[in-house]
């Protein structure tokens, strides 16, 4: 038992994650129509059945997926997940991982470019991205993402 004034364990990464990981993966999957039934997200969870239930509640209760009830309030299927949860899962683009993608692309192209010219042109642009930073980068990727193009002034 957790004493009152300490912080609760963190049930994100060890229970909700893992969970919210499985549901994605069947609800983008045509396997399930897209609704599968708790008893097929807890085997593709790898958690027990008690857990995927405390999980699936957390997730339901915060907006990350869309569930079927009985009456009672049992959660018996799971038919949509949340924008976020598309992120958070990997199904989308997030602004940090388009941009670590950029950053390899740009390496990778500088490594097999076919002249020491292209190559070195390929290497300032990559050494000129990693100067800008994963923060100005991501910001950059978030507006790429969003369709944000800056207008001429």
């Amino acid at each position: 038992m957790t004493p009152p004034d300490r912080p609760l364990p963190d049930t994100w990464f060890r229970r909700d994650l893992p969970v919210l990981r499985a549901v994605a993966r069947l609800v983008d999957g045509p396997e399930h129509g897209g609704n599968p039934y708790l008893g097929q997200v807890v085997p593709a969870s790898g958690l027990a059945k008690p857990d995927v239930l405390a999980a699936a509640r957390a997730l339901a209760d915060a907006g990350y997926v869309e569930v079927l009830t009985t009456y009672s309030g049992e959660i018996v299927r799971f038919t949509g997940v949340s924008p976020e949860a598309r992120r958070l899962t990997g199904l989308w683009p997030t602004p940090q991982g388009e941009w670590d993608r950029l950053l390899e692309q740009l390496s990778a192209r500088a490594e097999h470019a076919p002249t020491d010219v292209e190559r070195a042109r390929w290497r300032a642009l990559a050494d000129a991205a990693a100067a800008v930073g994963p923060d100005d980068g991501a910001l950059l990727m978030s507006a790429l993402i969003g369709g944000y193009v800056p207008r001429a002034r």
